[in-house]
């Protein structure tokens, strides 16, 4: 029985459709990348911001003329919402006449069997959304697509509740898998080939495992022989260890990069989003950082709109992006979850133009921060991890810098997966470009 699978939403999702994939391949389900041969389409979901969800209905509308055709033909069609999505609305998705099955992150393992009772019990929904404090997938091995960047999950869920946020209700409370599982792991992505891993968990400063923190685990990782970089994402700036700083700093194989969510640069703001840290604190963290590890990228994720949110607060964040001087900051507009706090306790009262037009300003300074920092790179010579060919310049391959920058470069007839060094020649504040030397 053929499946398609999409996925939507963060580097989570992207491992757990790769954990999908492992559970069903033994039970005779095979992938396919064309919708129309598929019996079973799996919709891997996200469930962070409003337009994720408007993403997944919009695609749901573009499966019914299939799913008529299938029906008329007499032939079995399962359509599944997987994940973060499936976990918060959970019997609302059946309003959508195209689902037939709803399964949660924590529920995959129970897919092939789930399947099949959605598939002998023809309009009737089937459902399993329910959260586990003990299940991490540790048993399974993901299914890969020959690449040069693997993830892998080192914890799952949530303990952090900040108010705007809805993954502690749609993946459960934090649990760890064990550091010689995750090394094992990474020991077979560079048996066949992978150079890079990037350790994913919602907060990853949280990992504790038998007396083992997260800076054990990273450096651990880091070591086995053939991965020649380790990234991590995300930490918390609450709670910084300065052991992870040093192992950051001192071993040759973890880049130096550090994704460091601010959320918002309002002490008010911060203290309502339940962050528990001030802007103070975490602008000497930055400072920090950038003592410990001088030649380190720092990026970052900024709401904007957030409900109570005046003039004065946004005035604050600006000046945080401007002091902090950012590599490049993710910037949304606040959109209410169901299920958090927020939606619960803040009415979603900033005005849609009001959030317009602050994003836009703050668009416009980070833009032009990372323009200049990219410009301060003409001239370097930068080891680049080539990833393949680049789309939208003919015969130019893209790669990334250890800061995680995106350099393009003409084409070295070398394979992705190689590192190659590149003179950045030019610069925008998107991205460097070079030539390799």
């Amino acid at each position: 029985m053929n499946v398609f699978l999409e996925t939507y939403g963060c580097q989570m999702n992207e491992y757990d459709s790769e954990l999908i994939q492992a559970i069903l391949s033994p039970h005779g389900y095979k992938t396919t990348t064309v919708l129309e041969e598929a019996s079973v389409v799996l919709i891997n979901t996200c469930a962070i911001r409003e337009n994720a969800h408007r993403k997944i209905y919009g695609r749901l509308d573009d499966l019914r003329p299939v799913k008529k055709g299938k029906m008329a033909d007499g032939a079995p069609f399962v359509v599944a919402v997987l994940g973060c999505m499936a976990q918060n609305l959970k019997e609302a998705l059946f309003d959508h006449p195209v689902v037939n099955l709803v399964v949660g992150p924590d529920n995959y393992k129970s897919l092939p069997r789930l399947i099949q009772q959605a598939i002998q019990t023809t309009g009737r929904p089937v459902m399993e959304a329910y959260l586990s404090e003990y299940e991490t997938y540790s048993d399974i091995a993901p299914h890969r697509v020959a690449g040069v960047n693997a993830w892998i999950a080192v914890m799952r869920g949530c303990d952090n509740f900040c108010t705007f946020c809805v993954v502690p209700y749609t993946r459960g409370r934090e649990r760890c898998r064990s550091p010689e599982n995750i090394l094992n792991e990474a020991r077979r992505l560079a048996e066949v080939g992978y150079r890079q891993v990037t350790l994913l968990g919602q907060n990853v400063n949280s990992y504790r495992y038998e007396g083992a923190s997260f800076a054990d685990l990273i450096s651990a990782v880091a070591g086995v022989p053939g991965i020649q970089r380790v990234r991590f994402t995300s930490p918390h700036p609450k709670d910084f260890p300065e052991p992870l700083l040093a192992a950051i700093a001192a071993h040759p194989h973890i880049c130096k990069h550090i994704h460091l969510p601010a959320q918002s640069g309002s002490d008010r703001i911060l203290s309502v989003m339940n962050r528990t840290y001030t802007r103070r604190e975490y602008l000497a963290l930055v400072a920090q950082i950038r003592r410990a590890i001088p030649q380190v990228s720092i990026t970052t994720d900024m709401i904007i709109g957030f409900p109570t949110e005046t003039e004065t607060d946004f005035q604050d964040t600006y000046d945080l992006m401007q002091q902090a001087e950012f590599d490049n900051a993710f910037i949304f507009k606040y959109s209410e979850r169901e299920g958090t706090i927020a939606q619960r306790q803040y009415p979603d009262d900033v005005a849609a133009d009001i959030k317009t037009d602050r994003i836009v300003r703050l668009f416009d300074l980070q833009h032009s921060i990372s323009r200049q920092k990219n410009q301060r790179r003409v001239g370097e010579t930068l080891e680049v991890l080539i990833e393949g060919m680049a789309e939208k310049r003919p015969n130019a391959q893209v790669g990334k810098s250890d800061g995680n920058r995106t350099v393009l470069f003409p084409n070295t007839l070398l394979s992705p997966g190689t590192f190659v060094p590149i003179r950045i020649t030019d610069a925008t504040q998107n991205t460097l470009y070079g030539e390799a030397v």
